[in-house]
């Protein structure tokens, strides 16, 4: 049976002008959707629940599940809990945080559909603060509207086009060559040669190597036996800056003078600023040296953000600082959990080892060709993440209009949270939800578990979706279809069950130990 609203959204979507081919009908079909769904009129209006209609736990209530219950790490986990408790939309309160929370595709659908052209994920006020006490410029998170808008446009050309991205697999392929000879410097010097002990901590040092090669266009020694000292600073900072940028929030202004959140969230910013700008200085002066010699221009990423001249250069400061942070942890934690999961299933890792080996036999290094005919890795991959998504919850901010969410009326303002999490753990958009069953993603016409399409974003989705998902995900898949092509890889005997932690990202709770057996 047709759905006579989505009809009629469909309607007045091919009415309006939007621009031509998929994108303009999809923006019709967005902004009819929305004319059904916000109230035309104030009688309307009247008729919907707001806020304060919402369930949902109290202040103490919120403090108990944190501290009491043990939850303070595990926010994931309280969205499923919470959700079987107030239902698949509820309101928490937390000091100055007044949150709307949806945990179904449905619901985090409605809210997107809704965003605005210039969405907001969050504001980040201590980020901005920050920036203002050392002058630098805002940046792809702090910035808002338009300027968010002329720097996003500006950053999404060679990252998140196919073709442009495709150009960064050499750099990817020699950061990896060296992840393969520490794996195997590691595992021969361990007590059986065999294991390599805390696993995410060298995958951490692969992704901080590999996305700041492409960035910074220069190679800063993570994977080395001795790391260079600048190097060593710019991975703390990055560490230390997510660690604390929680709780920099959480605590109000006035502890900053007893408590050292504040002051080691600037130190740590500092750090990694001064790191970021030496780079890019130094890239400056090289490119001033080539066109000054009249020598061609050559360069991949940041060569691209200096020459076309469409940010500043205190915006590409901290763009690339920005991209960086963002460009770590999904390639470690996901290679992470991968791994893991592949080494307690055998006959999982053998169908991808055998897919891989059909496409790239011997050891022949996949090109960004041959990973179209490899479906089975990518499901590997994108298992992984409906199960352990990056950020466990996204964030939206209506700035520019009221919306309708479930027959509720939220005004301007209002800070929803979209439980990712929860949405793909849903048994009923993933039977067996805690399983890793790649063949959830296969399109070959066995596919048994058909499933909403906001059930499991970990990139996000829209116009504010990751803008470094394409370089992750060709990391992720040269990484993992090479590490195969040399290692069996297996559970060290007795090794615990790892379940995942939140450290504003969803990381590993105990470190990962595997045994890396060669292949023939």
């Amino acid at each position: 049976m047709s759905n006579p609203i989505v009809f009629r959204a469909v309607r007045l979507a091919r009415g309006r002008t939007f621009g031509n081919g998929q994108e303009g009908v999809a923006r019709g079909l967005k902004s009819g959707i929305r004319d059904m769904i916000l109230p035309s009129t104030a009688a309307t209006k009247e008729k919907l629940k707001t806020i304060d209609d919402l369930p949902g736990p109290s202040l103490a209530t919120t403090v108990y599940w944190l501290f009491v219950k043990g939850y303070a790490d595990k926010s994931h986990a309280m969205q499923v809990e919470h959700k079987h408790i107030y239902g698949p939309i509820w309101r928490s309160r937390f000091g100055p945080f007044d949150i709307v929370n949806v945990a179904t595709p449905e619901l985090i659908a409605q809210v997107i559909r809704q965003e605005g052209r210039y969405p907001v994920r969050t504001y980040l006020p201590h980020w901005k603060e920050y920036r203002e006490l050392r002058g630098q410029a805002y940046g792809l998170h702090v910035d808002t509207g338009e300027d968010w808008y002329r720097i996003r446009k500006a950053l999404n050309p060679k990252m998140l086009k196919l073709q442009e991205v495709s150009a960064y697999a050499p750099v990817i392929h020699n950061v990896v060559s060296d992840l393969l000879r520490r794996i195997e410097r590691l595992r021969l010097g361990s007590h059986d040669r065999a294991t390599v002990c805390d696993l995410t901590s060298e995958l951490y040092k692969f992704g901080f190597e590999s996305i700041s090669s492409i960035l910074f266009e220069t190679r800063l020694g993570c994977l080395q036996d001795e790391i260079p000292k600048d190097t060593q600073r710019f991975i703390a900072a990055v560490n230390d800056m997510l660690t604390l940028s929680e709780p920099v929030l959480f605590f109000p202004c006035w502890t900053r003078g007893i408590l050292p959140f504040w002051s080691r969230f600037v130190r740590a910013w500092d750090d990694l600023y001064y790191v970021a700008k030496g780079l890019i200085d130094r890239k400056v002066q090289q490119l001033n040296e080539q066109v000054h010699c009249e020598e061609a221009v050559q360069g991949t990423y940041l060569t691209y953000l200096l020459s076309s001249e469409k940010l500043s250069l205190p915006e590409v400061y901290i763009s690339i600082t920005e991209l960086l942070l963002g460009g770590v942890d999904t390639t470690s934690n996901t290679l992470s959990w991968t791994l893991y999961h592949l080494a307690r299933d055998r006959a999982i890792q053998e169908r991808l080892y055998r897919e891989i080996m059909s496409i790239c036999p011997g050891r022949k290094l996949p090109t960004p060709e041959d990973l179209s005919a490899m479906p089975y890795l990518k499901a590997v991959i994108k298992e992984t993440l409906r199960l352990y998504p990056v950020v466990s919850g996204n964030g939206r901010l209506t700035v520019d209009n009221e919306i309708v969410v479930d027959n509720y009326w939220f005004p301007k303002e209002t800070q929803f949270h979209l439980c990712h999490y929860a949405a793909s753990h849903d048994e009923s958009e993933f039977p067996e939800a805690e399983r890793f069953l790649p063949e959830r993603w296969l399109r070959d016409g066995t596919t048994r578990f058909p499933h909403h399409p906001y059930s499991s974003i970990p990139f996000g989705v829209g116009v504010r979706a990751c803008v470094g998902r394409r370089v992750a995900e060709l990391e992720m898949y040269f990484a993992l279809s090479r590490l195969l092509q040399h290692y069996e890889v297996l559970p060290v005997e007795g090794a615990p069950v790892i379940e995942p932690k939140t450290r504003t990202l969803l990381i590993p709770s105990k470190p990962i130990n595997l045994h890396f057996l060669p292949r023939d």
